[in-house]
């Protein structure tokens, strides 16, 4: 049987189930373009970012208003651009930063989340339209049935669950893998802005020690 001919078998389901799949597989390319350049760039920006505010804080903001396509860049930048923020705020504008992130990173979760759940009951109403035409073919208290309406109710049964079931395994497998990017990114946004605080804190510090050094000078 050929993929036409599978797809005209599956009845009037299939269509939305094409619809899905081709949602799905848009949008899993899209987030996998998305993680793959997040990975592949980010940690050694950051790594780079963090050197330079521990030596030169302007470079290293520089830096990060440069790299403003990488979620990290972004929470560090909206934290470092708090005026005069002590040490706990500037953790509170880290942890906000953050908040702020989520939604980006968790992009069409729940898009594929719908179709994980919708795919397969459409896959069942094909069951359960395939078995009603199979029994509408057969005429209780007549001799013999229409074989073809018969078994052509049958195909539709089997190949629309089929369909349901494939599209909703591959957005699911979708789905883990992208969940699973968003959690590594969440620890190292947290690994990361937990080295921030003690570089931020170690400047705030030094200049709140060279301020008082200059006051008791001038007195």
């Amino acid at each position: 049987m050929s993929t036409s001919e599978m797809f005209a078998a599956g009845g009037i389901v299939m269509w939305p189930l094409l619809l899905f799949s081709v949602l799905v597989l848009i949008l899993a390319i899209e987030r996998a373009v998305f993680w793959s350049r997040i990975r592949r760039r980010q940690r050694s920006l950051i790594k780079r970012a963090l050197v330079l505010y521990e030596e030169r804080p302007g470079d290293a903001i520089a830096l990060l208003k440069k790299s403003l396509n990488f979620p990290i860049a972004r929470v560090f930048l909206e934290a470092l651009e708090v005026k005069n923020a002590s040490p706990n705020q500037f953790r509170l504008a880290l942890e906000g930063a953050t908040h702020g992130e989520i939604p980006l990173l968790k992009r069409f979760s729940s898009v594929f989340q719908t179709v994980i759940a919708i795919a397969p009951l459409l896959g069942l109403l094909g069951t359960i339209l395939g078995l009603i035409r199979s029994f509408a073919a057969v005429r209780i208290g007549e001799m013999g049935a229409d074989a073809s309406q018969v078994t052509g109710g049958i195909s539709e049964a089997l190949v629309s669950t089929a369909a349901g079931m494939v599209v909703a395994i591959f957005a699911l497998a979708a789905f883990n893998i992208f969940r699973s990017c968003y959690r590594r990114q969440l620890s190292l946004l947290q690994e990361y802005s937990s080295q921030l605080e003690i570089l931020y804190e170690r400047h705030n510090s030094y200049h709140y020690s060279k301020e008082s050094a200059y006051a008791s000078v001038q007195r």
